[in-house]
Parts: C-alpha cells; sequence; structure tokens
C-alpha cells in the first residue's frame, strides 16, 4: 500500500504480523539496526503539511499499518494489508529481541512511566533486565546535540532494541538519526505503547478495538487533544478514498 505527497511516496512495506516479526529477527541475528514507523490516519495529516516529517519518514526500513483506516485504505486500492497496532508490538518484539541475546532500551517522556513500564516488561518476559532508561527533556530536539549524545549512550551500552515512546515527529526524527549514530540498533516508534504498559493511559476494552472504535474511547478519554486531532484526520479520508481507487 503506498500514500503520495508530491514527490515522496510512503510505502507500507509490511503486511502482517508474522513478516514484521520475521524481517526484525533477521535484523536481530545480524546485529544490524532498522527503524519501524506505524502508520496511522494522524500521520497522513502530518505527512501531508510537513516535508520535513516527509523526509524522515522515508528513512524508516519497515511501515506496518496502525490503523484500521489504513487497512480499509489499503483494501480499496487492492493491495491489502493486515492492522499491526504498535502498541500490539512492543511485548513480542521486546521478547524477539531478549531470544535473540540483544540488549533493549526504553526512552519515553518521563523517568516514573519508564521504570513502570520497564517493571511491567521484566514481569511479562523471562530473561529481560532494562539495560536503559532515558526520558529526554522538555523541548528536546530529536535530532540535535541531545539527540547525538543519547544515540552516543545506546552504542556504548550495546542496545539492540530501543523502544521509542516520544510525540509523533520526534520519535521517528530520533530513529531516523540513529540509524547513521547506532547502525546496529533497532528502533520502534510505538508513542503511547509504552504508557499503556505503564498504566498512565488506558487503552480501549477490546471489544471497541475489535469493533474498530478505539479512537472514539481515545477521544473521549481527552477530548481537548483528541477531537483536533480526529477532525483533522477525518477532513483528508475523502482524497485519501479517492487516491486508493487510482491505485487499483
Amino acid at each position: 500500500m503506498q500514500f503520495r505527497f508530491e514527490t515522496t511516496t510512503i510505502t507500507v512495506n509490511i503486511p502482517d504480523r508474522a513478516t514484521l516479526l520475521a524481517a526484525v529477527g533477521q535484523r536481530f541475528a545480524s546485529r544490524d539496526g532498522f527503524a519501524l514507523a506505524t502508520i496511522n490516519l494522524d500521520h497522513l495529516v502530518k505527512l501531508r503539511a510537513s516535508p520535513a516529517f516527509r523526509t524522515i519518514y522515508v528513512t524508516q526500513d519497515f511501515v506496518v499499518a496502525d490503523g484500521n483506516p489504513i487497512v480499509w485504505l489499503s483494501y480499496l486500492a487492492r493491495r491489502p494489508v493486515e492492522l499491526v497496532p504498535g502498541s500490539d508490538m512492543v511485548v513480542p518484539l521486546v521478547q524477539l529481541a531478549v531470544q535473540s541475546g540483544r540488549r533493549v532500551a526504553l526512552i519515553g517522556t518521563t523517568e516514573s512511566a519508564l521504570a513502570t513500564a520497564a517493571t511491567a516488561l521484566e514481569s511479562q518476559i523471562p530473561g529481560l533486565k532494562i539495560a536503559l532508561t532515558i526520558a529526554p527533556p522538555m523541548g528536546f530536539d530529536p535530532q540535535g546535540p541531545e539527540a547525538q549524545a543519547i544515540l552516543a549512550r545506546l552504542a556504548s551500552e550495546d542496545i539492540g532494541f530501543c523502544v521509542l515512546a516520544l510525540p509523533t515527529g520526534k520519535q521517528e526524527a530520533l530513529a531516523a538519526l540513529g540509524r547513521s549514530f547506532t547502525p546496529h540498533t533497532g528502533f520502534g516508534n510505538f508513542g503511547a505503547g509504552l504508557d499503556f504498559l505503564a498504566g498512565s493511559q488506558t487503552r480501549a476494552p477490546r471489544w471497541m478495538r475489535t469493533l474498530a472504535m478505539e479512537w472514539l474511547w481515545r477521544a473521549l478519554s481527552n477530548p481537548r487533544r483528541m477531537l483536533p486531532r480526529y477532525a483533522a484526520c477525518f477532513a483528508i479520508l475523502p482524497g485519501q478514498i479517492i487516491a486508493a481507487l487510482k491505485l487499483r
């Protein structure tokens, strides 16, 4: 499935969970790094508006569909992909890193949330010991000197997999920089994935996720922040539907 923005094309190149696990497993085995992006409608809004974000996004090695609208658009285009929510992949990918003998780091918004998430992961995954947790300061520039210092720490600690739980744009930018500075580290851009593990955010009940209604849960949980975001997402849907049909 492809999304085109002026001269830039973003491709969902990992169609399902099994393919993602196989691809990441190969990278872990060969000690090669990667950047994993989880595309959704909010990303499409930002990709339309920001050439800089598009430049960062095309450097991501793996792109999965992290929202039902992306999956529906792929079926309209007759280039189907499956839903692979980033939040659902944190535990399986960390577990795969442990099985491959790779060290794991967490980078997120607060040290307390990271500590709680680390404890939750270690309780679920035998043999896991989180090697490093980092909460960048407010105003953190994901491509500036502070980012380079963080990446130097990852390299010195021989981190094989780094879970990023930063705002959209910042995490992808840090992962893109990491592909140059720490070529042996894999980066997963999982947004709220660690917050769900830490309990600082509550995920929608499974029945709502099954009915593709998780967006409603999030909108009602934080309407001031989420309603404008979803309004922008719904606004681009007609154009994306037309573009998907043209891809047939």
